[in-house]
């Protein structure tokens, strides 16, 4: 361990997911003294990673967009990143199919972009639509994600300061009715909205500020990590190691000790107890809060205002590896991320968000990074992921009956469609359903996003970064400010080292932060 810095603390950070270990990585850097644990006996939170059979399957994000938000890390502990880990990038984006007709590639290449808008719709009027929904993404995601992405929300008055870009940036409408005034052809509105998806909100309730996505994406492309994004997680574990930082696996924190009104530690289920002067939680918010502060110590964050809160869908999750690869020679040739609309839109996001009802009809997510990196899977295999969005468990759904037949729902649909025998096929297995994220991730009713980014849940209004309970706890990952997805997530971790910093004064580094990259 490096010598103790004037001004450096004992830090405990609780749940090692992108969120956790990026803070434990920028603490670290900073010269603290910093311990990060997590139940599981890998680090990675929802990136954790399954091997079996010769296979390797991530099991969570896998659309890596600002990569540079991951590269400041290994920056600002005086590393490249290049010695670590290597991100390739994806193109394009996204094919995205329909239950008819042709496939949609979406990329960030504007041309490409108009042209298949042409192909989809005889209205010129669509295309100037796109071109200017285009600009309007842009001041969205200039305003949403370079200005106010890594700033802290701590007071009223920073929600007042952005009222009035709020409303000039409309972002009172979702995000599919922002699109819907600039494009007509209904799939192409699906095209341009199912974005929210990808960070646990509905296109027709997310607030329009995240059609930021859009212009992020554009910007900074869609990127993989070879060897999957485990290696991300494994690449940040080894630096913060390098860093003198200690990483305790297979250790549950039980609850987050207090003394005058500060937290002073956390206790683990072994009864042992990690004294801190500062704790980070990365765990999901909502059953954080619930788990590890007693309802006597929570003055805001009570139960009851926990139950009235909205949360994320939750996921079924079906990782998969086939003994022959899939090159669109007897079926529809795929991309590495492939999304696959169903025949309701609208209806069914309806289905999952508001009515908590499971429907027979579904849309997916396949994932198919072999495509990409063969060292997946054994030669001449392909390793897969497929991801149906479903109620979290507040709908009621029993999932002891409902799993099996869901799962064969799914791949029924798939050897139908798009994967030929794969019955025949497949050689390893394994699905996850909400229990996983309630059981396993400890994440309120089995959301898989934590809090839904509606507009009365984003920014001030939404869990803060350093918690409204105790001075000293500080809140990370996806239920806190800005919200999911890897560049949120890593956002947060900014959040909380710069007000860390702000506290202890403490900001002893081999290098600097890296810049962000010019838009």
């Amino acid at each position: 361990m490096p010598p103790r810095l004037k001004g450096a603390q004992r830090i405990v950070v609780v749940g090692a997911g992108f969120g956790g270990l990026a803070a434990a990585v920028r603490l670290a850097a900073r010269g603290h003294h910093v311990t990060l644990i997590d139940k599981r006996d890998q680090p990675g939170g929802r990136a954790y990673v399954y091997r079996q059979d010769g296979f390797v399957f991530d099991g969570g994000p896998t659309v890596i967009t600002a990569p540079w938000l991951i590269e400041e890390l290994f920056t600002l502990a005086g590393r490249e990143s290049t010695d670590f880990v290597r991100m390739v990038p994806i193109d394009p984006f996204y094919r995205i199919f329909f239950p008819e007709g042709p496939a949609f590639d979406y990329s960030a290449d504007l041309a490409r972009m108009v042209g298949q808008i042409k192909a989809f719709s005889d209205d010129p009027a669509d295309v100037e639509g796109y071109l200017e929904f285009v600009r309007v993404s842009e001041r969205i995601f200039a305003k949403g994600f370079n200005e106010l992405a890594d700033k802290p929300f701590l007071k009223f008055a920073d929600m007042l300061q952005i009222v009035p870009d709020l409303v000039r940036l409309d972002s009172h409408l979702s995000v599919h009715d922002l699109v819907a005034r600039y494009v007509r052809e209904p799939r192409l509105r699906q095209v341009l909205t199912f974005h929210p998806l990808l960070v646990g909100g509905n296109p027709f309730q997310t607030t329009s500020i995240y059609a930021l996505i859009h212009y992020l994406e554009r910007q900074w492309g869609v990127w993989y990590a070879m060897g999957g994004t485990g290696s991300v997680v494994a690449a940040l574990a080894r630096l913060f190691a390098d860093l003198g930082g200690e990483l305790l696996l297979s250790t549950e924190a039980v609850e987050i000790e207090t003394a005058g009104g500060r937290a002073s530690g956390v206790r683990l289920a072994d009864g042992r107890t990690l004294p801190a002067d500062i704790v980070v939680c990365n765990g999901e918010v909502a059953a954080a809060y619930q788990r590890l502060l007693p309802a006597t110590r929570r003055r805001k964050y009570t139960d009851d205002r926990l139950a009235r809160m909205r949360y994320s869908m939750s996921l079924v999750v079906i990782y998969f590896g086939t003994d022959r690869q899939y090159r669109g020679e007897d079926g529809p040739p795929l991309a590495h991320h492939d999304i696959i609309l169903g025949p309701r839109y609208g209806p069914l996001l309806d289905d999952i968000f508001n009515k908590g009802r499971l429907a027979d009809d579904f849309s997916l997510y396949l994932h198919l990074p072999t495509l990409t990196d063969p060292s997946l899977a054994p030669a001449g295999c392909d390793a897969f992921y497929v991801l149906a969005p479903v109620p979290h468990l507040g709908s009621g759904v029993d999932w002891s009956r409902a799993a099996k037949p869901y799962r064969d729902a799914i791949m029924g649909f798939l050897e139908a469609n798009y994967l030929p025998e794969l019955s025949r096929h497949v050689v390893t297995e394994r699905t996850i359903d909400p229990r996983h994220f309630r059981d396993d991730l400890n994440s309120y009713l089995g959301s898989a996003f934590s809090v839904e980014p509606i507009l009365t849940q984003s920014a001030w209004f939404r869990p803060h970064n350093r918690s409204e309970e105790l001075p000293n706890l500080y809140l990370v990952g996806a239920g806190t400010h800005p919200g999911a997805g890897l560049p949120g997530v890593l956002s947060s971790a900014k959040i909380a080292d710069d007000l860390i910093m702000a506290e202890t004064g403490l900001n002893a580094h081999p290098a600097g932060t890296s810049p962000r990259p010019s838009v």
